[in-house]
Parts: C-alpha cells; sequence; structure tokens
C-alpha cells in the first residue's frame, strides 16, 4: 500500500479469536499497515483507544454488551477522525443504514478476500468510502421496494376503489350510482387518479393497476 501517505494503525474487533487470527495473518506483512491492538469486546475496544494511537477499526456488528453500532458511535464521538470498516456476515439494509447514519466509513462482508479487505482500507484510509458489491446491491434493491411501496399508496381508498370499478368497465354514471357520488365528483377523482398514476389511457391506467397489485389480471 504504498500510496498510502502515513501507516494504518489498527484495532481489529470481533468476538471469534479464530476471525481475529486470520486478519491478523492477512494483514500483518502489508507495507503501510501496522496492527496495534485487537478486542473481544467493545470494552476492550475502548481500552485499546485509549491507550494506543490507533486511527482505523475494523469492527464486527455483533459483539458481547455494547453492540458494533453503539461502538462505532462511541468512538466517532470521542474519535471522529478515526476510519471505522464493518466487517460483518450481515447484509441486511436495516443494519447496513444503521452503521452508515453512526458514521462508518465503510462496509464490507466476512466472505470478502485479502485483495478486496486492502482495497478497502486503501480507499477509505485516502479519504473515500467503501461498500462491497453486494452491500450495494442490498441497498439499492431496498431502495427500490421502497420507491414501489411508496407508488402503491399515493392514491386515497377511494380513488383505487374508482380504479377498480373502471377496470369492470363502468361509466362514470354507474360508478357514481353505486358510490352514491354525483358524475362530477366521479370525474373529479378520475382526473385525479390519471394525473397521480401518470396514466394517459384507461389501457395505461390498467397496467399500472396491475403492476402495483390493486387489481389481478383476469
Amino acid at each position: 500500500m504504498s500510496n498510502i501517505k502515513n501507516t494504518v494503525k489498527l484495532l481489529l474487533i470481533d468476538d471469534h479469536v479464530m476471525l481475529l487470527d486470520g486478519l491478523k495473518m492477512l494483514l500483518k506483512n502489508e507495507p503501510g499497515i501496522e496492527i496495534l491492538a485487537e478486542a473481544t469486546n467493545a470494552d476492550e475496544a475502548m481500552d485499546a483507544l485509549r491507550n494506543h494511537p490507533i486511527n482505523f477499526v475494523i469492527t464486527d456488528i455483533n459483539l458481547p454488551g455494547m453492540s458494533g453500532l453503539e461502538l462505532s458511535r462511541n468512538i466517532k464521538q470521542h474519535y471522529p477522525n478515526h476510519k471505522i470498516l464493518v466487517l460483518s456476515m450481515f447484509n441486511e439494509k436495516s443494519k447496513v443504514n444503521e452503521m452508515i447514519n453512526n458514521g462508518v466509513n465503510g462496509y464490507i462482508l466476512k466472505n470478502t478476500g485479502k485483495k478486496e479487505l486492502i482495497e478497502a482500507i486503501q480507499k477509505i484510509w485516502g479519504g473515500g468510502l467503501y461498500f462491497s458489491d453486494e452491500i450495494i446491491e442490498t441497498l439499492m434493491k431496498a431502495g427500490a421496494q421502497e420507491e414501489k411501496e411508496a407508488d402503491t399508496i399515493i392514491l386515497t381508498k377511494r380513488e383505487i376503489e374508482i380504479v377498480k370499478m373502471i377496470g369492470s368497465e363502468l361509466t362514470n354514471g354507474e360508478i357514481a350510482e353505486k358510490l352514491f357520488l354525483s358524475e362530477r365528483t366521479v370525474e373529479t377523482h378520475r382526473k385525479n387518479i390519471f394525473k397521480k398514476t401518470g396514466s394517459k389511457s384507461v389501457v395505461g391506467l390498467m397496467n399500472y393497476a396491475y403492476d402495483h397489485k390493486m387489481i389481478e389480471k383476469k
């Protein structure tokens, strides 16, 4: 890692000693990296931070006692310039977002190899962020699902009811009669529905309704 200006002084945190031993084996001969301490829980980690000139932390999320989330929050509060890389087996969107919101600089999975681990350390130490492809994919899928779910609730219950009736080929007059509304009110609802869904025709509206599971295809 010759392009790193100063030495990365690492603290490794994981409650599995075998994993810590594995990380030390991967990193012990890497130029520009020095492992100063290791910890199996948050209390040991905070002690190490107080007693060693550490500037980079690699931590798991699941730790006994204080979680990796709480630990990361504490580290950023007391050592705001320290870099934090999460090394976890979890890639759930909620856990990733919680760690990001608490200021971590990167997130990779435990199935990563040495090459990506070094790349993550290097990019973060250089001032950037690093998230593995699996983590990025998780966040993108979650974002797409949230957008889709948000789309499904832009119509009111009354509007969805009218969409279903339009799908049954009822006229405005027939819809008005069934819902005890005036035709003018139904027409207003209809215009709002087309505007909200971006539909240009009844066919387009039906496609929207099918896609968002408002009605089932016959």
